[in-house]
């Protein structure tokens, strides 16, 4: 524990913490700071001038990063027949029907994303309580309930991810990997950033990106001035 805090102390020393950060700078100095034993995870937070308890001031979605994300993303397929062989076809980590809904109705969550065809939304509809609050229920309007499933499966094993306004209005999402390449992080960051930009939901009024912090797993946070977000 002691090398632990000596290491972030030290990082911290590299930072100013009032400081807005262009986007560039703040990816090298979260890659040298980045030195755990570990491939550390790259994160992002996005504080939004929204009130999520709201219908009109929801923000959620999907994009893809282009450099993928890092982590082996367990897919699981709510399917029947030839759907499910397509699904187990495009590399779908758990697939089947009443039989998985059992399974994840139980408490056995083995996978990250789950997609459904929408002949089996009946089914999946049920597991709502269990699904809901972790954020994984398909959705149509995320392309999880889709009869592509072969598609979802590709988009979510490529790279895919899902972002959602949390009930403080912040977003927060993984977007790569300390062992990135600066360009592949920050291109990431990008395509996340004008996608949440993009979903400005028409009940946000005033200031919509109030503040955009980065940080990677076990290292301190830095702040990001929006305008230099959107560059490239």
């Amino acid at each position: 524990m002691a090398k632990q805090g000596k290491r972030v102390t030290d990082a911290r020393k590299s930072i100013e913490a009032e400081k807005l950060y262009g986007l560039d700078e703040a990816v090298g100095i979260i890659k040298s700071n980045a030195k755990a034993k570990f491939d550390e995870t790259v994160e992002i937070s996005i504080n939004l001038g929204v009130d999520p308890r709201h219908a009109d001031q929801q923000v959620r979605g999907m994009v893809a990063l282009p450099n993928g994300t890092g982590k082996n993303v367990r897919v699981a397929v709510f399917a029947r027949g030839e759907k499910a062989d397509e699904a187990t076809a495009a590399g779908a980590d758990v697939v089947g029907a009443e039989e998985l809904a059992e399974i994840v109705q139980g408490g056995t969550i083995d996978f990250d994303l789950a997609i459904a065809t929408p002949d089996m939304m009946p089914v999946v509809g049920r597991l709502g309580r269990v699904l809901g609050p972790r954020g994984m229920m398909p959705n149509p309007k995320l392309g999880t309930v889709t009869m592509d499933v072969k598609a979802a499966v590709e988009g979510a094993k490529g790279g895919q991810v899902q972002y959602r306004v949390e009930k403080a209005g912040i977003i927060h999402a993984g977007v790569g990997k300390a062992s990135f390449s600066e360009d592949q992080i920050a291109g990431n960051i990008r395509a996340l950033f004008n996608a949440v930009v993009r979903a400005k939901p028409t009940g946000s009024k005033g200031m919509y990106i109030k503040k955009v912090s980065l940080t990677s797993t076990m290292g301190p946070g830095l702040r990001i001035d929006p305008a230099s977000m959107s560059e490239g």
